[in-house]
């Protein structure tokens, strides 16, 4: 049986004084591709970011690769393998392409995809690697964002809404990258609006609604619970 890469217990946390998760449990085994669903402001994208101690107070339990991360400062906690791609992006528009993915530094050799490697998965970066971050398209600066932690040797990578706003053409393209990251031993979290490209990738579902898990979802399962999935998910 594969190994827990993340393990979440009890989750609560804050921005300030609002209380944004009450009680997150959930697990993601090495290897495996999971998806967080829900509606807007559920607490799909406050989870990844409690992972990474990018919220205010947390309480509960987080555990990557066996080890206690509530009350590590984050640059510890994404140390240990996690590479993190925000909903905003983070491109530096005024760096070229290739700096923008020399940016963040190497955490960890083992799962450290070269330069050469990344290119060759997204050509489109080469074309433009002379290119400032800001003339990059919106499919462009998210193959940009994904790419640049690719380079860092994070095992567990956290991507927030890679799809929106994308061409379909685009969102095809980075279900062919995710699908190719999890065949090279990647453990993927997705947070994902866009339900027909999360049930074709991740192995399991967790709906989340007013920051807890309200349902799990496997992907053998998933047929069966369409329905209801789409009534939580207002689709």
């Amino acid at each position: 049986m594969k190994h827990s890469v993340l393990e979440i217990h009890d989750l609560h946390a804050w921005y300030g004084e609002s209380h944004v998760l009450h009680g997150i449990n959930l697990s993601v085994a090495k290897g495996e591709v999971v998806c967080l669903l829900g509606r807007n402001g559920a607490g799909r994208t406050s989870t990844l970011r409690a992972i990474l101690g990018l919220t205010g107070n947390r309480t509960g339990s987080i555990r990557v690769d066996g080890q206690e991360v509530i009350g590590l400062p984050t640059h510890k906690v994404a140390q240990l393998g996690i590479g993190y791609c925000p909903e905003e992006r983070g491109i530096f528009a005024s760096l070229s392409c290739e700096q923008n993915l020399l940016l963040p530094p190497v955490v960890g050799e083992g799962m450290a995809m070269s330069v050469d490697e990344i290119y060759e998965m997204f050509p489109n970066l080469w074309e433009r690697r002379n290119s400032p971050g800001g003339r990059l398209s919106g499919g462009e600066q998210q193959m940009l964002a994904i790419a640049r932690i690719l380079r860092t040797g994070a095992h567990l990578l956290l991507l927030d809404e890679i799809t929106e706003g994308l061409a379909p053409v685009i969102v095809q393209k980075l279900g062919e990258v995710v699908h190719t990251l999890r065949e090279r031993g990647f453990t993927i979290v997705l947070v994902e609006q866009n339900f027909r490209f999360a049930s074709r990738l991740a192995d399991r579902n967790y709906v989340i609604e007013h920051g807890q898990v309200v349902k799990t979802v496997s992907r053998e399962s998933l047929e069966a619970n369409q329905e209801e999935l789409k009534m939580l998910l207002g689709v």
